[in-house]
């Protein structure tokens, strides 16, 4: 019933289950997220992702793609993706980074889209989901864990309930 919230305790995911039964989990994301953030195109998606990267990764590899992406479906496995592509172009060897981010975050608070660049972003460095990139993501977004967390509160909500956020505002679309 509570799959994104399933590692936390057990008094964590009661008090989700209680608003779930209230029908309160909605207007509790709502009242601290009341809007939804403008970069609903792909040109905007990378412009924010740029700014984000070029404000803490300057050095690291260029990123020649970021965009929305309706394939990725299994929010179980993942809500954005970063590939990492080598290929022989003419005796050079040509790297290329993408970053996809799952559809559903188009019409979501600017902070829980931060917290999914920032986690991609990280995995510029970062292979691994370990200490250092954690690390890497609270240095990037000190507030990455409670935003990781409330990124869960959302998609459960979306589960339970369906849409939150409208497509052209911030109110409750149920």
């Amino acid at each position: 019933m509570l799959k994104y919230l399933s590692h936390y305790n057990q008094e964590i995911q009661s008090q989700v289950l209680s608003l779930i039964d209230t029908e309160t989990l909605g207007e509790r994301l709502l009242l601290k997220y009341p809007d939804t953030h403008p970069y609903t195109t792909d040109k905007s998606l990378y412009d924010y992702v740029m700014e984000i990267k070029n404000t803490h990764f300057r050095s690291s590899a260029p990123i020649s793609k970021v965009l929305y992406d309706t394939k990725i479906r299994d929010l179980n496995s993942a809500l954005g993706t970063h590939t990492f592509v080598s290929r022989v172009q003419g005796g050079k060897l040509k790297a290329k980074n993408e970053i996809r981010i799952s559809h559903l975050f188009k019409k979501v608070p600017e902070p829980f889209l931060r917290m999914i660049v920032t986690h991609e972003l990280a995995h510029l460095k970062e292979k691994n989901h370990d200490k250092a990139f954690y690390k890497l993501c609270t240095h990037i977004e000190p507030q990455y864990h409670q935003l990781e967390f409330e990124v869960r509160l959302y998609l459960t909500y979306l589960d339970h309930f369906g849409e939150l956020y409208s497509r052209t505002s911030s109110t409750k679309t149920s």
